[in-house]
């Protein structure tokens, strides 16, 4: 079996938790390569005393890997996926941050976690990922056109709202005045879509949720449609150029620049151990059915 790591950040708790996963994967005989600038990180705070291979890039990456260990929080899983890309590595997000739907593996059951992989004792869950177009084609965005969670345009450099012209398959929708526009994955309904007041969808929905930021128009509501469905996005505002998020990433557009946001020709395949589910996680992380009242 072979495993790749990758993290962003160290502190107290992850080195414990790095050091104890390094420990279990070297006695169940587990091929281990860590991306490198981590491997540099991790050794400086002398949590490792082997030598491990190491990625240079993200690049390096193909089809031999059997897992890959994302450790941090939601945002670091955001970022390895843009790396894994095509090749249906499946990932296992370690949470050592904050909230975590995406890493799910709480610090204390890394040891039984392990096992259960071993064992098989886990589903492999397919999350579907969009992806953006733009024309003219935009240099900043480039290969890493797609996003796990979600596309957003917003205003830039302006504290005056913009307007986003959106048509669905080609026909007109409406027009949203607002900071800005969030298209979700049912993946990414429970992030930023979600503190903007968008649906929860669970993720094997086939459906997108298209979610506006402090819409001026106050009738504006998320619309849910069907994940086959093309976007097309036109922005105007007071100021030259707005801002396109892909998950982590950002690129500036002009605005003369068409948006086209459709679902990528692939899927994310994320570990969902038996004991763990979408629906427990919401249940733990939005503390529903908790009586908070006493």
């Amino acid at each position: 079996m072979k495993v790749g790591i990758y993290g962003q950040f160290y502190h107290k708790d992850s080195g414990k938790c790095i050091e104890e996963l390094l420990q279990i994967l070297h006695k169940e005989n587990i091929e281990v390569v860590i991306e490198k600038k981590f491997l540099e990180l991790i050794q400086h705070n002398e949590t490792v005393v082997r030598e491990y291979d190491y990625l240079h890039t993200f690049k390096e990456l193909d089809s031999s890997y059997d897992l890959f260990f994302s450790i941090g929080g939601d945002g670091t899983i955001l970022k390895s996926i843009s790396y894994i890309r095509d090749l249906n590595i499946p990932i296992l997000g370690i949470n050592t941050g904050r909230l975590g739907f995406l890493a799910t593996i709480q610090k204390d059951e890394i040891r039984k976690s392990i096992s259960d992989i071993l064992l098989k004792k886990y589903s492999i869950s397919e999350r579907t990922v969009l992806c953006i177009e733009t024309s003219p084609e935009n240099t900043d965005i480039g290969e890493n056109n797609f996003a796990l969670n979600e596309i957003a345009v917003s205003r830039k450099n302006t504290t005056s709202m913009i307007t986003v012209e959106t048509w669905l398959d080609d026909k007109y929708l409406t027009s949203y005045w607002a900071d800005g526009l969030i298209v979700s994955t049912p993946t990414g309904s429970t992030g930023y879509s979600l503190s903007c007041g968008g649906p929860v969808i669970v993720p094997n929905t086939n459906a997108m949720v298209i979610t506006p930021i402090a819409p001026h128009n106050l009738n504006a509501r998320p619309l849910v449609i069907k994940d086959d469905t093309k976007i097309t996005l036109k922005v105007s505002g007071r100021e030259d150029f707005f801002l396109a998020s892909m998950d982590s990433r950002i690129a500036s557009l002009h605005n003369t620049t068409e948006i086209t946001i459709k679902i990528a020709p692939f899927k994310i395949s994320m570990v969902e151990l038996q004991e763990d589910s979408f629906l427990q996680t919401l249940r733990k992380k939005l503390l529903w059915g908790e009586d908070r009242r006493n």
